[in-house]
């Protein structure tokens, strides 16, 4: 058993590596790409619609509601980002009902990778909505002694996205593991399914995470106009 798919070299050419963790994110990707430009090349808008664009269109309905409900107005602008990363980490763990697949979001260079795209993120639709120098001035509220500490707490909250996420799907996987050494297989089996369910939670929570911290980011305009 392999405490992550870090460890599962598949490829190896001098420095160059190539682990499980590669092949499978990319892999998902690939899945996420095709399955999108399948679904929606024969998009209708009648009353007769694919199952497929059914599921689709609730997915979507669904992420825009809890944007707005975060505090977000215009769901539209971040649909696409928050989107796909709950897409992306909701998929890899769905994945893991398949016998000997290892989740990447199991790897903490896969959710380090993920917590700085919400790092680089928050910034940049900051800037986008509040302007540049709105933005730089919400680190100095509610005084200018706050600024190091806005900082701190920029760079814990994307160690702890990356960690967190980390944790409690290697942790999952861990446990099943030993579960399957040593009880019966009817036991596994419901361990697994509740494992579906956490993995879904972490990815729900993941993505609100982020909506939050891009929230804050987007106030600084609203705080201005009021």
């Amino acid at each position: 058993m392999h405490l992550s798919s870090d460890e599962l070299i598949l490829w190896q050419h001098g420095f160059f590596k190539l682990n499980a963790t590669i092949v499978t994110t990319w892999a998902l990707m690939l899945v996420l790409v095709v399955g999108a430009r399948l679904i929606t090349r024969k998009l209708a808008s009648d009353v007769h619609i694919s199952r497929w664009q059914s599921l689709l269109e609730i997915i979507v309905v669904t992420i825009r509601k809890q944007i707005e409900e975060v505090g977000l107005s215009h769901s539209e602008k971040y649909l696409g980002f928050l989107g796909t990363l709950f897409l992306f980490i909701a998929l890899s763990n769905l994945c893991t009902i398949f016998p000997g697949f290892e989740p990447p979001t199991g790897s903490l260079s896969t959710t380090a990778a993920l917590a700085l795209c919400v790092f680089v993120a928050v910034p940049m639709f900051g800037i986008a909505e509040s302007g540049l120098s709105a933005y730089l001035r919400s680190y100095t509220k509610p005084t200018f002694i706050m600024l190091p500490f806005n900082i701190i707490s920029e760079l814990s909250r994307t160690l702890a996205l990356a960690i967190r996420l980390f944790g409690n799907m290697m942790s999952g996987t861990m446990i099943l593991g030993i579960l399957l050494t040593i009880t019966p297989f009817i036991f596994p089996i419901v361990m697994s399914m509740l494992g579906l369910l956490t993995g879904m939670v972490q990815a729900y929570i993941f993505t609100i995470l982020a909506t939050v911290y891009i929230a804050a980011a987007t106030r600084a305009r609203q705080e201005a106009e009021d």
